[in-house]
């Protein structure tokens, strides 16, 4: 039996963003595929999740371990951080009671492989060599710094881009390091694989998107339908999620609302600004909290993923296409997806051609109803999660030999 250290720097129950749906997820795959899990994560004071609310099943299957810590960004800590060689968006991960912990698990346990759940848990790999001669895997939810160089390119605001332009130099440097001293890497998609292959040749790399219970996401009746409605959700605390709905809002809204009058636009999702709060733009609203986002995705028409930066994999892509949305997207926005466009999705990158595409669908139900059931079997067929998290076993054990 594969015993496997998970590591991850949020806590990933409930599963309801991105990196959380990617943490737990993976960890039922590989619980559902035999492996013995030991799931170790930071409880941040920002995205905390009560232990209380993991469920005792998950718990157990994955020897269940929580770490509480303040990692939030604050101006003193921000300013502090120009006096040090560190990169302040990984040094926050970095404490002595996680390193304690750590340590514990690693003398009470022999793993073959430790599983680093991204970036930011990646300054306990010192720790990790010390205590334990288990191959060291980074599952790079992203490459990060690809994603601060996108953004730059399209910020302007001088004082701020020149903080952020130090503070992303310094964490392509830490990445730079942390891919030469892992023993692999685990990329979420193809794109992923080949920037990492071109940054560190011979180290082994492994593409594996992440997967979903697609039967939990079979489609439910429209019975509850916001007809001529159009969403995008996302973690709104994530600076690309802004960037895109900032950009959709200047550049389409204004000609998607004149073609189609009695259309709205939701923009939903947790830690939302206060700017888009208050957004007195026609039929816009904005709603920070969505308590359940099967029947979110159930009441709302065409998803809107307008993406001008990050890396990675889009999972509320993923899980829009298992729901069997409607999807108009930037090519940046479904990087890393094996998908068609006018097949089971729509991908525009310029103001206008994603102002048609969104307008198209409006109008035209038969073309939507046609992407809904094409997106929904391609996300049958490729997102199994038992089967992707089986895959990734079977790279494990090439290298852990």
């Amino acid at each position: 039996m594969l015993r496997i250290l998970q590591i991850s720097n949020k806590a990933p129950f409930p599963p309801n963003d991105g990196s959380s749906i990617a943490v737990y997820n993976m960890a039922k795959g590989l619980i559902a595929n035999g492996v013995e899990l030991h799931l170790v994560c930071i409880n941040t004071k920002k995205h905390y999740k009560p232990d209380s609310d993991v469920p005792a099943e998950f718990k157990k299957e994955s020897h269940f371990c929580s770490v509480y810590k303040n990692t939030n960004t604050g101006p003193f800590g921000a300013f502090f951080n120009l006096f040090s060689d560190s990169s302040y968006f990984e040094s926050r991960f970095h404490f002595r009671k996680m390193e304690r912990v750590l340590i514990e698990k690693l003398k009470a346990h022999k793993f073959d492989i430790i599983q680093l759940e991204g970036l930011f848990v990646a300054g306990y790999i010192d720790v990790l060599r010390k205590y334990s001669d288990a191959k060291i895997i980074l599952r790079a939810h992203n490459v990060e710094f690809m994603i601060w160089d996108r953004h730059l390119k399209n910020d302007f605001s001088s004082l701020k881009s020149k903080y952020i332009s130090l503070q992303a130099e310094r964490l392509k440097k830490f990445e730079l390091d942390i891919i030469k001293k892992v023993d692999a890497i685990v990329s979420i998609t193809e794109v992923d694989k080949k920037v990492f292959e071109s940054l560190v040749p011979g180290k082994p790399v492994f593409s594996c998107i992440t997967g979903v219970n697609v039967e939990y996401y079979k489609k439910p009746a429209d019975k509850n339908l916001k007809a001529k409605t159009i969403f995008y959700f996302a973690s709104m605390d994530w600076m690309p999620n802004q960037e895109a709905v900032e950009w959709f809002l200047e550049n389409c809204w204004k000609q998607v609302h004149k073609a189609v009058p009695d259309c709205k636009f939701v923009i939903a999702g947790k830690n939302m600004p206060p700017r888009f709060l208050k957004t007195n733009l026609p039929n816009v609203m904005a709603i920070e909290n969505v308590t359940n986002s099967k029947d979110f995705y159930t009441q709302h028409d065409i998803m809107l993923v307008p993406l001008l930066s990050g890396s990675g994999l889009r999972i509320k892509i993923i899980e829009g296409m298992s729901y069997g949305k409607a999807i108009v997207s930037t090519s940046i926005g479904a990087e890393g997806i094996n998908v068609t466009h006018n097949k089971n999705i729509l991908i525009a990158d310029t103001p206008g051609d994603f102002t048609k595409a969104v307008v198209e669908l409006l109008n035209n139900e038969e073309k939507r109803h046609a992407l809904e059931m094409q997106a929904q079997q391609f996300a049958e067929k490729e997102f199994d999660n038992k089967k992707v998290a089986a895959s990734l076993i079977e790279f494990y054990k090439t290298i852990n030999v």
